[in-house]
């Protein structure tokens, strides 16, 4: 079998899968989300091997969408780390047999502590299942794996279903792109929901020139301040802008007067501006509308800065 043909083969069996699972969603899902909802404390996941792998992303998604969450590793919880979940934590336990020593050898102390229990495996019949208060199946016909050993489709299925896990609390939760960027200051989304235009604009040596200043001044004011433009103002008031695109088609179009050019001439009236107070969201709304890439930051029309797209992060 050709290399193409592999691929196309895993792609199949894994997508069929992913198909499939709808047929396995219970009303368990439904009561899990609400406890969950309620629970004073953190939703705690713990899975052996690639179940494990699994889990801490799963943690990691829901941490990041609303609901605290962390990964335990079964082998460390049974040798000290039980101490990290509290009576009011719900735990969900991943495991595809439903049969794995690790993770059955927690049960007894979370039945101890009251603890509700969340179960993902794929045999609804296993002794993981029958212990939990809730069971999320996620059984598979066959891996993707030609031998049937590597998991493969299972462990994708696992993470689907953690994902409509994170997704359906983050859904009813309300959790906004505001709550997301709490969570990512350090990302792209969270920087630009998060910062002011004043925190990233421009705002010494502006290139700015004056109503009559000649093409040769536009040039070097533009030039000089690398961002591409120059503001035209008179008296403290912006009359315009000039880009050096503006430049560049003037030189094509108006080539044998181009060096008797002023800045009213080659100005556009009525350029963008936006508050220093905006976040760097609304300032990427408008550029991307007005299909513009700077901004002028004005403060009760007064010209204190200049935002550009690359300041945005994007």
């Amino acid at each position: 079998m050709e290399v193409v043909d592999i691929i196309k083969e895993v792609f199949e069996i894994e997508s069929k899968a992913i198909a499939n699972l709808t047929n396995n969603i219970s009303d368990d899902f439904e009561k899990a989300v609400k406890d969950i909802l309620s629970c004073r404390g953190k939703l705690i996941i713990s899975g052996m091997g690639k179940s494990g792998i699994i889990g801490k992303k799963i943690a990691a998604t829901l941490a990041s969408t609303g609901t605290p969450s962390f990964f335990l590793h079964p082998g460390e919880a049974y040798h000290g780390d039980l101490g990290m979940i509290g009576a009011e934590d719900i735990v969900l336990l991943i495991s595809n047999s439903g049969e794995t020593d690790e993770i059955l050898k927690l049960i007894p102390f979370l039945k101890s502590q009251q603890n509700i229990i969340c179960a993902m495996s794929g045999n609804p019949h296993s002794t993981l299942a029958k212990n939990s208060s809730y069971h999320f199946n996620i059984h598979v016909e066959k891996e993707a794996c030609p031998l049937q050993l590597a998991p493969t489709t299972s462990t994708t299925a696992t993470l689907v279903m953690g994902d409509a896990l994170a997704i359906a609390l983050m859904s009813v939760r309300g959790f906004k792109e505001q709550d997301y960027a709490q969570f990512h200051p350090g990302g792209t989304l969270g920087r630009r929901l998060l910062t002011k235009v004043e925190d990233v604009m421009h705002s010494n040596n502006l290139p700015i020139v004056l109503f009559t200043d000649t093409i040769k001044r536009i040039v070097s004011t533009v030039s000089e301040a690398k961002m591409g433009l120059c503001v035209v103002m008179e008296k403290n008031e912006i009359l315009g802008i000039i880009t050096d695109g503006d430049i560049r088609r003037a030189m094509e179009n108006r080539e044998e007067q181009f060096f008797s050019l002023c800045a009213k001439e080659l100005m556009s009236l009525n350029p963008k501006n936006i508050s220093k107070e905006e976040k760097l969201t609304v300032a990427q709304k408008m550029m991307t509308h007005h299909k513009v890439n700077s901004l002028l930051v004005c403060d009760n029309k007064e010209l204190i800065g200049i935002i550009q797209i690359y300041d945005l992060g994007i």
